[in-house]
C-alpha cells in the first residue's frame, strides 16, 4: 500500500508491506491494454514499493513512464533498465504528463517544487497514494490534526491541484501478483476518492486496465474512509466487501494514527 512513502512500517493491527520481489516479465501480469485507449504519458514521483511496481506495470502496459525520486535519476538506473521507463528529475517527471502519481511520504510533499504541476498536460489527473503516519514517520501536521482535514486534502493544498486518492491501502506486491480480468471472482477492488469527476474517471479506467475493480469512495473530504486504521485499509476483497468496509468506517482516527 502506499504506506510510508510506498512502504509502510509493519505494525500489529495493520498489514505489513511485503518487499518488492525480483523483477518479473510482463507476461505474468494480466492487462486490459488491448481493450483500452491509446498509451498515455505518466509521471511517477517516488520509486519505493508502490511507485516502483506501478512503474513496472504501467510500462508493461505500453504507457510512456517518467519516474523520479528525491535522490536523483542516477539512483533509478536499474529500474529504468528493467522497465524501459525514463528516469528524470522530479520537475521533468510531470512535464506533459496526462497522469501523475505522487507516491512519497506525506512529510515530503511540501518539499516538491512550487508550481510543479504547471507543466503537466491540460486535465492531468493526479493520484495521491500517501498515508499520514504521525508517530512512525511524518511527525505532527497541524492542519490534519487541528482542522480535522483528510490527509489527501492536505496534500492537495500543498500541490495546488486536485488529487485523487487511490492505492493508499493497496499492498505493493498485489500490483504484480493479484491482477485479474474483469469479472473474475478473485478480482480485488480499490477505493478511489476525489472531487474532480473527470480525473476520477481517468484514474478508475487506469486501475481497471491494471487489473483491478474500483469503488467510488466519494469526494476528497470522504477519503477518511480509506485512511490508515479503517476497515478498508489493506483489505483484499471485491466490490461488495470494499463498499461495505467504506460504509463501516469511523471518522475518528485511532490513537496510533494521531500526532
Amino acid at each position: 500500500m502506499s504506506r510510508p512513502s510506498p512502504v509502510r512500517p509493519t505494525r500489529r493491527n495493520s498489514p505489513s508491506l511485503p518487499a518488492v520481489v525480483a523483477p518479473r516479465t510482463a507476461k505474468h501480469w494480466f492487462s486490459n491494454s488491448d481493450s483500452e485507449g491509446p498509451a498515455m504519458q505518466i509521471g511517477i514521483i517516488g520509486a519505493g514499493n508502490i511507485g516502483g511496481n506501478l512503474t513496472r506495470r504501467l510500462t508493461a502496459l505500453g504507457h510512456k513512464v517518467f519516474v523520479a525520486n528525491s535522490r536523483g535519476p542516477h539512483t533509478l538506473t536499474a529500474l529504468a533498465e528493467e522497465t524501459g521507463a525514463t528516469a528524470v528529475p522530479v520537475a521533468e517527471a510531470v512535464r506533459d504528463a496526462e497522469i501523475v502519481v505522487v507516491a512519497i511520504p506525506v512529510k515530503a510533499v511540501p518539499d516538491l517544487p512550487a508550481g510543479l504541476l504547471d507543466a503537466a498536460a491540460d486535465g492531468v489527473a493526479v493520484i495521491d497514494t500517501g498515508n499520514y503516519y504521525p508517530r512512525e514517520r511524518d511527525g505532527r501536521i497541524a492542519e490534519i490534526e487541528d482542522e480535522g482535514i483528510t490527509e489527501s486534502r492536505w496534500t492537495q493544498r500543498r500541490l495546488g491541484h486536485p488529487v485523487i486518492k487511490a492505492f493508499n491501502g493497496t499492498y505493493a506486491q498485489d500490483l504484480l501478483d493479484r491482477t485479474r480480468p474483469a469479472g473474475d471472482p478473485e478480482r480485488i477492488a480499490v477505493p478511489v476518492a476525489g472531487d474532480d469527476e473527470e480525473a476520477k474517471r481517468k484514474v478508475r479506467a487506469l486501475i481497471d486496465e491494471l487489473g483491478f475493480d474500483t469503488v467510488d469512495a466519494g469526494g476528497l473530504d470522504d477519503s477518511w474512509r480509506q485512511q490508515p486504521g479503517t476497515p478498508v485499509y489493506g483489505l483484499r476483497a471485491g466490490v461488495e466487501d470494499v463498499t461495505k468496509a467504506l460504509a463501516e468506517a469511523s471518522p475518528d482516527r485511532r490513537p496510533e494514527f494521531r500526532g
